[in-house]
């Protein structure tokens, strides 16, 4: 299973849905998959807070942005397709409605 060349948020959200299932994640519960996002996110931050020279913990291991990045996108699409939700379609619904709006 892999990706098209110039993949979708549905090719993501059908690829995804597959490797939860071969990988057995598909016993997890929507409140779980949450909880790993949140956490993927907060490694996220660390990562980039040790790109930009903040200060971190001493024995955090070595973060990555782009694979953490890649951690909290997959998880994303994960709680996506379990509460049903097509990505594509939230984004272009949420933008129609952030093009109606006044920035400041």
């Amino acid at each position: 299973m892999s990706l098209p060349k110039r993949p979708t948020l549905q090719d993501y959200q059908i690829l995804i849905q597959r490797l939860v299932i071969e990988r057995g994640f598909d016993k997890e519960t929507v409140p779980e998959v949450y909880m790993l996002l949140n956490e993927e996110v907060g490694e996220l931050a660390k990562s980039i807070r040790k790109l930009h020279g903040m200060k971190v913990d001493d024995v955090s291991r070595k973060h990555d942005v782009a694979e953490e990045a890649a951690d909290v996108l997959w998880l994303l699409v994960d709680l996506c397709n379990r509460l049903g939700i097509d990505l594509e379609q939230a984004f272009r619904d949420k933008e129609a409605k952030n093009r109606s709006r006044t920035w400041q």
